[in-house]
């Protein structure tokens, strides 16, 4: 499973894409040694168990469990592997791309009803 998820984090670098792991082995120290080793380069939290509390919330029954969640936050599939997984981050990648973009600026204050704007009448 890693080299698909390694090959995908090459294919969508610098776009809106991203993985998150989360581990479920008890010896930590174990864990980091195998990510170095499998050379696992996306953010991964530890639950610490598979009865941990982000295996709980989620309800994850069994390992892994992947979800394939759009820009919004909304669970768009749910233990989707290879091509079948590649085809809905295409279709979600494509999606943010394409939305128009959003400002974060601060919206400006109203003009009062009487004032000339600076740009002339």
């Amino acid at each position: 499973m890693y080299p698909h998820e390694r090959s995908l984090v090459t294919k969508f670098a610098d776009r809106p894409f991203a993985i998150i792991g989360v581990n479920s082995d008890q010896d930590r120290a174990k864990l980091k040694a195998r990510m170095k080793e499998e050379n696992i380069t996306w953010r991964s939290f530890y639950a610490g168990s598979t009865r941990g509390p982000i295996p709980t919330r989620w309800n994850v029954s069994g390992w892994p469990t992947i979800y394939v969640i759009d820009h919004k936050g909304v669970i768009r599939a749910k233990n989707v592997r290879g091509k079948q997984m590649e085809a809905w981050i295409d279709k979600l990648v494509a999606e943010v791309e394409a939305a128009p973009a959003v400002s974060h600026a601060k919206p400006r204050k109203a003009e009062k009803k009487n004032k000339i704007p600076e740009h002339g009448l």
